[in-house]
């Protein structure tokens, strides 16, 4: 039986949580609790006793407490199992999971991602993270990841209908806390930076028409140089070309401060670390709207069409395919995906960040990426 305490403490969070408009917008959305579902990238992890959880006056404090986790997944830089690949925590897992360095909540119930520059990572990316994939079907197995009903597509899609839906929208609110100190080649444009928000395409088994291999039409990220005072916020598209395409890079666009090849300090015009900025990301039809907002810099918009290879900027862009992202099945990230790889490739990609696997060594070094999330929430797509 629970004890007068936990009762009291348990009684104390509905009501709370009833008269909370912010816990209210947070379970939005009903949660699910069906059977487990199949791992959205890499391999998935059974809890047991040994996993990790946080608990605080005897009450268990689970992320999906506070926000509405009915429909997302996470990968982070854990191998529990063993198997070399990032693990991957399960929607219906994920309900009451948490990680005391990795994946939590603070002690003002906001959502924390951390994710160090060397771990373990998922199969195609010399990149860690520490990352929620929306799932479409909930819990429900019998729905696989890569099933049309679990993504959602742009309405020029030739099978449009039968995903899970046309477009979608994505809101969150959030602050950058840190960003890797270090860099090995820090004029790479990826160099101390970490993504906070993405829209990713899902691999084929096979290329179609010269379309790309599971690339990414939207990366939201925060960047902030170790002796500036602020940081940039900027979003890129990636070209959705075969890997093998010379033309297959991000072309990035500013929100606030530099664009992420610039190495002059940002200043007044810059976000800081701990600064609370919101993003809306919402696809309607077959346009990407974003508008991102802040309390001291305002309120910025852009939008491009996924559907062809017109930019943001209103000019064609005559190395991307020619029509976008139109066959693509597509889903929502978002949480603290570290840009700071560690790996010595020549490309661009990769700016040889230090990292020595110890978390605490790491830690203490500078060498992670933390981001706090104060809201999440997806909804369907709005016209506007």
């Amino acid at each position: 039986m629970l004890n007068i305490n936990k009762v009291t403490l348990l009684m104390i969070a509905v009501i709370t949580c009833l008269v909370s408009p912010s816990c209210a917008k947070r379970d939005a959305q009903a949660r699910s609790t069906g059977e487990n579902d199949p791992p959205a990238q890499g391999n998935s992890v059974e809890l047991d006793s040994s996993t990790p959880r946080i608990v605080e006056d005897d009450v268990e404090r689970f992320p999906a407490s506070e926000f509405d986790l009915s429909n997302w997944s996470i990968t982070l830089p854990l191998d529990l199992d063993g198997d070399e690949v990032a693990d991957t925590i399960r929607v219906a897992e994920i309900q009451t999971y948490s990680h005391p360095e990795f994946f939590y909540l603070d002690e003002n119930d906001r959502m924390v991602f951390t994710s160090p520059n060397k771990a373990i990572t998922s199969p195609n990316s010399t990149n860690t993270r520490s990352e929620l994939r929306y799932e479409s079907r909930g819990s429900d197995s019998s729905i696989s990841t890569s099933s049309p009903k679990n993504n959602f597509a742009l309405a020029s899609h030739e099978d449009a209908d039968q995903f899970a839906s046309i477009g979608s929208r994505m809101e969150a609110t959030l602050q950058v806390d840190q960003v890797s100190l270090h860099a090995g080649h820090p004029e790479k444009p990826p160099a101390y930076s970490v993504v906070i928000g993405q829209i990713h395409a899902l691999r084929r088994d096979e290329k179609m028409d010269g379309f790309g291999y599971g690339n990414e039409p939207l990366k939201i990220s925060y960047k902030k140089w170790p002796d500036h005072e602020t940081g940039s916020v900027f979003w890129a598209y990636e070209r959705n070309l075969p890997t093998d395409d010379p033309n297959r890079t991000d072309i990035a666009y500013v929100v606030w401060g530099n664009n992420w090849d610039d190495p002059t300090d940002p200043g007044e015009r810059g976000i800081a670390l701990g600064e609370v900025f919101r993003y809306t990301v919402n696809v309607h039809e077959d346009t990407l709207h974003l508008i991102f907002e802040s309390e001291t810099k305002g309120t910025v918009r852009h939008q491009i069409n996924l559907a062809d290879n017109v930019d943001a900027h209103g000019s064609v862009d005559t190395a991307d395919h020619p029509h976008g992202y139109a066959q693509e099945s597509l889903y929502f990230k978002a949480g603290a995906y570290n840009q700071c790889s560690t790996s010595e490739a020549d490309s661009w990609r990769y700016p040889t960040c230090p990292g020595t696997g110890d978390w605490e060594s790491d830690q203490a070094n500078g060498d992670f990426v933390r981001a706090r999330f104060h809201g999440l929430v997806v909804s369907e797509s709005t016209p506007m």
